[in-house]
């Protein structure tokens, strides 16, 4: 009851309680500084550091209870958000970089459809009804204004292992998220045309209870996502060489350069991109650049 009486005064923040997303939030909520205890069996947590309460949702849920300000702040799938029909409802904060997949039209590799057009009429077995109902309605209806007799296709409605539907006779075809390919090879199917592509978001309510603090919020996740990118680079050259040094560690804005006790030489120090960063030290190398030195960074603003 103590739970219950606090979160009138705190912003209401939805996380995915389990499935592909849940893992990669938590990491960005420590990496954000939100602190918190989760009890076993409780799906609502108060925040200890912020006038926050997390919510642990379902991920198909967290779009329609953002949508309809039932809480302000939420991360879901892009796929989720399509699915409640949310687009209007709420506002996409910030891509998050995670959980990145497809939504595809798939059919078995063996003598499945080959496009789509050959699926008219045909039974999909799907848990993205929305989504796959308004696709298949618009397949539909371009094939009955090509041939002049109308056919609808059939979807059947799948909760799990959507994938086994061919194999068992459910279905001609499936549409449902692909993220490696492997379940979908596993199971003997193949995609033949992508609906969406979709990735995790950070979204908000229209109306949140506390706009400041989604901003903060917002400000910390871009914060721990721009970390995620880069790394932070210190190092000494000669001052002749300062120039070449720049282009090769220009950073977000420009390197800071300080000066050193040899008036020849000075240290430089940077972000660069994780991505590249073993070139990055073999370019500065060539140039005579020494005692590289590489950090970790945890969080920043940029």
């Amino acid at each position: 009851m103590e739970l219950i009486k606090d979160l009138p005064d705190r912003l209401l923040f939805a996380i995915p309680k389990k499935g592909r997303l849940h893992a990669s939030c938590l990491s960005l909520l420590e990496g954000a500084d939100i602190q918190f205890h989760r009890k076993s069996r409780l799906d609502i947590a108060l925040v200890k550091n912020l006038p926050i309460a997390l919510v642990f949702l379902p991920a198909g849920d967290i779009a329609k209870f953002v949508g309809e300000g039932n809480v302000d702040l939420g991360i879901t799938g892009q796929d989720m958000v399509a699915e409640a029909e949310a687009e209007d409802k709420v506002t996409e904060i910030l891509e998050l970089g995670f959980g990145k997949c497809r939504l595809c039209v798939q059919v078995p590799v063996k003598g499945g459809a080959t496009n789509v057009d050959q699926l008219v009429g045909k039974r999909i077995a799907t848990s993205f009804e929305g989504i796959a109902s308004k696709f298949f309605r618009e397949v539909d209806a371009n094939a009955t204004s090509a041939s002049g007799s109308e056919k609808k296709t059939e979807l059947v409605f799948v909760s799990g292992s959507v994938e086994a539907a061919c194999a068992l006779g459910l279905a001609d075809g499936i549409v449902d998220l692909v993220e490696s390919g492997e379940t979908m090879q596993a199971a003997g199917l193949h995609d033949i045309v992508t609906i969406l592509s979709s990735q995790a978001v950070l979204i908000a309510s229209k109306k949140p209870s506390h706009p400041e603090l989604v901003q903060t919020i917002a400000g910390r996740i871009k914060g721990v996502i721009a970390a995620q990118k880069y790394v932070y680079i210190n190092y000494n050259v000669e001052r002749k060489h300062l120039k070449e040094a720049s282009i090769i560690t220009p950073g977000r804005q420009a390197p800071t350069v300080s000066p050193l006790e040899n008036p020849d030489w000075v240290a430089v120090s940077s972000m660069v991109l994780k991505n590249n960063v073993a070139q990055t030290m073999d370019d500065l190398e060539a140039i005579g650049a020494r005692d590289i030195l590489l950090f970790a960074i945890q969080n920043c603003r940029v």
